[in-house]
Order: C-alpha cells, then sequence, then structure tokens
C-alpha cells in the first residue's frame, strides 16, 4: 500500500497563515517604521492642566496682559485698527468718529456748563431771582445741545447710507455720544481737524 496522501489545507489554515503573515508586511509598509504603541502615543499628548511653576506662569500671564493694554493704549492714541477695543472697531466707527469730530458741538461745553451750574446754585440763594435765570439758562443750553445732537445723528445717519449702504446698529448712538465729549478728552484721539470730513 501506498502511504496516505497529504491533505489538502483548508480554508482556516490559510486565513491563519495570512493572518501570521501580515504583521511582517505590515512593518514593512509605509515609512519602514513600527507603529508606536497607545502608551507611548497617549504619553506624549499628556500635557499637565496646571503648570509646574506656577509662579512662573502667573508672571508670564500677567506680562502678556500688561502688553496687550499697552497696546491698546497706544492704538487709542493712534487709531491703530488692530488693538482698538471691540466697541472702537470698524471702518464704520472710523467713519463715525471723524465725522463727529470734525465739526464744532455744543455738546461738548455741556460739562462746563453743568459744573458752572452747581457752582453758581452753591453761592446764590436758592430762594432768589437771580437762581431762576441761572436754572432757565441751564435749561435752555440743554435744549440747544439736544437739538445739535439730533441734528447731528440725523447727518450721521445720512452719510454712513450713503457711503456703506447700510448703519451697523449703534453707530449713530456711538457718534452722538462722542459728539457730548470734550475734544481734547475723546478716545481713541480725534485724527482730523476741525473742517476735514470723512469723504
Amino acid at each position: 500500500m501506498f502511504g496516505r496522501k497529504k491533505e489538502a489545507p483548508t480554508a482556516q489554515d490559510i486565513v491563519d497563515q495570512q493572518a501570521a503573515g501580515a504583521p511582517a508586511r505590515d512593518s514593512a509598509v509605509g515609512k519602514g517604521v513600527p507603529t508606536p504603541k497607545r502608551s507611548a502615543q497617549e504619553a506624549a499628548r499628556k500635557r499637565p492642566l496646571v503648570p509646574e511653576d506656577r509662579k512662573a506662569s502667573k508672571a508670564a500671564e500677567r506680562a502678556a496682559v500688561q502688553e496687550q493694554r499697552t497696546k491698546m493704549r497706544q492704538a487709542l492714541d493712534t487709531g491703530d485698527e488692530k488693538f482698538l477695543p471691540l466697541r472702537d472697531k470698524g471702518p464704520q466707527k472710523r467713519f463715525a468718529r471723524d465725522y463727529v469730530d470734525a465739526r464744532f458741538s455744543l455738546g461738548e461745553y455741556l460739562m462746563f456748563g453743568a459744573l458752572i451750574f452747581v457752582v453758581v446754585s452753591l453761592v446764590v440763594p436758592a430762594s432768589s431771582e437771580q437762581m431762576v435765570y441761572v436754572l432757565g439758562g441751564f435749561w435752555v443750553m440743554f435744549l440747544a445741545v439736544f437739538v445739535d445732537v439730533f441734528i447731528l445723528s440725523r447727518k450721521l445717519r445720512k452719510r454712513l447710507t450713503e457711503k456703506f449702504g447700510d448703519v451697523e446698529r449703534g453707530t449713530v448712538w456711538y457718534g452722538s455720544m462722542r459728539s457730548l465729549q470734550f475734544r481734547r478728552l475723546r478716545l481713541p484721539k480725534p485724527l482730523v481737524k476741525r473742517g476735514e470730513y470723512p469723504a
């Protein structure tokens, strides 16, 4: 009798052989570098939630905040759009500032008028006739400022619409409130002279 022939490999044997040879082939694929272990990858991604040197971290944070404030103060003097506060940013806000700074506004002197009224009211007795004239003069000035701001807001809205098509919310109010500030104390500082209206 002849010896028994070797049995043909089953499907399971073929799958096992392929699985055993796969790592050897995969190691040579790509950059030729074995895949790092998961523990090594996780360790590389780990960052401490609290820095080890807290004093150095706080000092660096304070320095960054101080630098940001310095740049913001410089921007309020130079008008640098990049570092201006959010309330002053944008082309429409810049246009409103230049338009207000180019005109003469009665509101600039409202605070001085109020201060004079307070001083006079301390000197003049409240029951005297002179106090009536002082109070009447203050209300006349207040009414004149109100009319001036109303006219400014209408003109500013018209100019903004002509230039930009649509007026951003709060821009007209922004310009109106700026007109009530004394010119030298305005921030950002005026960059145009009287009469130099923006195009």
